[in-house]
């Protein structure tokens, strides 16, 4: 079983779910697909008259501020546009492919951090009524219910924190921790890069292989925010998932080439792909 990560950056966007859905129509073992969304989402928000603010935190990382408004524009671009035209496309192509958000049937939990800190625009800035949060729970019987009865759900955030209030979540987060309580063999991202690179601004220099069995060397060969997805892969592999493949969602059969070695793959004893 799969877990597939399908990024929301413009770059994939609607032209490429073509390219998933045909790939997958031929997929014999059963799969589960959570999508992002964030580039519609920022183009509505423009529309909107709410164009995205970022900001940075002292550690670097960069969020975007979710008020209740903004909120709103991402459950209309996130569960509806983006979730909708996906399934509609794996639907046309035989894929019994059924939308949901992982606030449907408490599939995905958190806890929400009301205020963010950090700096926009060169400034200090606190700001209240966020609604972002930190993924803590995941309830993956829903999602079994439909893979047992012949479904492929697709997910999308946002989750659902106390009190009944949806919280923006990392996808690549919801993603993980769906591939380890469903127990799945591969858990696979696809963004705008042919993998994870050892210089964000070289496509040439990928990093094929990475060996979880050696935590320290794998972390010591990542730079950048790179470090956080290799932390997170590492941790996939070590909680039973198969193998962890970071590859290109921009071109044709993208899960296929993905599984032959294309991307990077992080698994116990990596071994290259040419030498398997």
């Amino acid at each position: 079983m799969l877990v597939i990560k399908i990024g929301g950056g413009a770059a994939i966007g609607e032209g490429g779910y073509a390219n998933f859905a045909a790939d997958l129509a031929a997929f014999q073992e059963p799969f589960v697909v959570v999508h992002g969304g964030n580039a519609e989402f920022s183009e509505l928000s423009r529309k909107l008259g709410m164009p995205p603010r970022m900001i940075e935190s002292a550690s670097g990382r960069v969020s975007r501020y979710t008020d209740a408004p903004t909120m709103d524009a991402m459950l209309m671009a996130y569960c509806g546009k983006v979730n909708k035209r996906l399934v509609a496309t794996l639907r046309d192509h035989g894929i019994n492919a059924v939308g949901l958000s992982a606030i449907d049937g408490g599939i995905a939990a958190g806890r929400r951090k009301p205020v963010l800190r950090g700096i926009e625009d060169g400034k200090t800035k606190v700001l209240r009524d966020d609604h972002a949060g930190t993924l803590e729970t995941v309830d993956a019987r829903l999602v079994r219910l439909l893979l047992d009865n012949g479904y492929q759900p697709v997910l999308t955030p946002p989750a659902l924190s106390p009190g009944g209030v949806p919280i923006n979540i990392d996808g690549d987060k919801l993603a993980l921790e769906l591939a380890v309580a469903l127990g799945a063999d591969g858990l696979l991202f696809f963004s705008d890069t042919p993998g994870l690179l050892a210089n964000r601004a070289d496509e040439t220099s990928l990093i094929r292989d990475i060996d979880a069995s050696d935590p320290a060397a794998a972390l010591a060969a990542a730079a950048g925010r790179m470090v956080v997805k290799v932390e997170a892969a590492l941790g996939a592999v070590q909680h039973g998932v198969g193998r962890v493949i970071f590859a290109d969602g921009r071109i044709e059969a993208p899960v296929t080439r993905a599984l032959a070695g294309a991307g990077t793959t992080v698994r116990t004893s990596a071994v290259a792909p040419a030498s398997a």
